[in-house]
């Protein structure tokens, strides 16, 4: 905690970065509680929330190559705020849906609130080494995604309360936290000498008029760096089952335990729980692993999470099926704050946007065949019999990471311009 406070003072343009989110992914949160149970009130239909989930994906999965290649052409700073101010229009777009009562209302609005999303999402990750030293930027990434769980945590409970007073003002709040994010992006300052693009590149027109040349560009460097590669495939394993997560928090809350808007609440929050507790416990580790201990410790963690989600799935009691998905999401938050924290210092600023925007438009199109899978399962077979088969499938992206470092096919890779010895997270060379 005393490091988060340190880097919040000392840092001016992560000072902003981080007001900008807390705002901004409450705001997200309400909006996701409203959308859901909306969704249920309107249809009591799984389905229909399987449908607002892949109106959310389609998008991301189509439009995140073009947003990591312009991320990468011209100014980060100028598309964020762009992507928030469009965010916040079309999320005031969602009081229609509630007025008309038209459940394809929300379906479209999820849409083009994705399409603008990937350009802010992976924009701040690809500035991140940008506004936060070498010696920051774990601190600086384990606050971020602790942060961001946080925000899950306080978002979906405070959601659940608003929507009880009207869903019209969840939406409302939500706008207004885009446009805050925005000015907030807008306060930031370059540091001397450098600047929110990435190295210069002279373009001729055909790489103007024919942006996939860039991407495959991005793409074959990914290939080049074993450990970026292995990092972007954990994050496809955890979407196979992870996409049938998001749907069936909504189904547990409601159908399983009969919570209602509250009952999805609670077992989001209690998600956000575990993600902020495991979140701490990897910025402790951040300092203390070794390059091959934290290899082992991704393996052993994927595992450990599948197995929970399978107990949670199964637990008849809600209170314990709450301890199950904290204890899941704990295992997710260690790996994923320690394998940003190596892919912020791995990836060069050349192609920073195009690598985080191509993790995200993985891991949406592995999500959106685990979504559409369990939307089609949830007519046939109970909540808890796909949410077992997606824990087990979660767990499977373990043996494929552990295969993969035990052939010693993760070598440690080169630092982006960072001097190893000087880094909070330390590893042996030799992998």
């Amino acid at each position: 905690m005393r490091q988060f406070l340190e880097l919040l003072r000392r840092n001016r343009n992560y000072r902003y970065t981080w007001m900008g989110q807390v705002v901004s992914e409450i705001g997200d949160q309400f909006n996701n509680i409203a959308v859901f149970s909306l969704a249920m009130l309107l249809t009591r239909s799984g389905l229909v929330v399987t449908g607002i989930m892949l109106a959310r994906a389609i998008p991301a999965v189509t439009v995140g190559p073009l947003a990591g290649v312009l991320l990468d052409r011209f100014d980060r700073k100028l598309i964020m705020i762009t992507s928030d101010l469009v965010r916040a229009v079309v999320a005031l777009g969602f009081i229609l849906a509630l007025s008309h009562q038209a459940s394809w209302l929300l379906y479209f609005f999820s849409a083009l609130l994705m399409v603008a999303s990937p350009f802010f999402t992976a924009g701040r990750s690809a500035i991140l080494p940008t506004i936060a030293s070498p010696e920051e930027l774990h601190t600086a990434n384990s606050l971020t995604q602790t942060t961001q769980w946080t925000t899950l945590t306080v978002g979906t409970f405070l959601g659940a309360t608003v929507i009880a007073i009207g869903y019209k003002w969840a939406f409302v709040f939500n706008a207004l936290s885009f446009v805050f994010s925005a000015w907030a992006i807008g306060n930031l300052r370059a540091p001397k000498g450098q600047d929110f693009r990435s190295a210069p590149k002279d373009l001729t027109e055909a790489d103007v008029v024919r942006p996939w040349h860039e991407y495959r560009e991005g793409l074959r460097y990914m290939r080049s760096v074993p450990l970026v590669l292995a990092i972007a495939l954990l994050s496809v394993g955890w979407a196979t089952g992870g996409g049938a997560a998001q749907i069936l928090f909504t189904l547990f809350g409601e159908v399983v335990f009969n919570g209602g808007a509250a009952g999805i609440g609670v077992i989001w929050g209690c998600a956000g729980v575990g993600l902020l507790l495991g979140g701490a416990l990897a910025h402790w580790l951040g300092a203390r692993l070794s390059f091959p201990t934290y290899k082992h410790l991704v393996f052993i963690d994927y595992i450990v999470h599948g197995a929970a989600y399978v107990l949670f799935s199964q637990a008849k009691r809600f209170e314990m099926a709450l301890v199950f998905i904290m204890l899941s999401r704990a295992s997710i938050a260690i790996n994923s704050v320690l394998n940003y924290s190596y892919l912020l210092r791995t990836v060069s600023n050349q192609y920073r946007g195009r690598v985080f925007a191509t993790m995200e438009t993985l891991t949406w199109a592995m999500m959106m065949i685990s979504m559409m899978g369990a939307g089609i399962a949830s007519t046939h077979y109970s909540p808890r019999t796909i949410g077992a088969v997606a824990g087990l499938l979660s767990s499977t992206t373990a043996i494929f990471w552990g295969w993969a470092n035990w052939t010693g096919k993760l070598p440690l890779p080169e630092f982006a311009g960072v001097d190893r010895d000087s880094l909070e997270v330390h590893g042996d060379p030799v992998a």
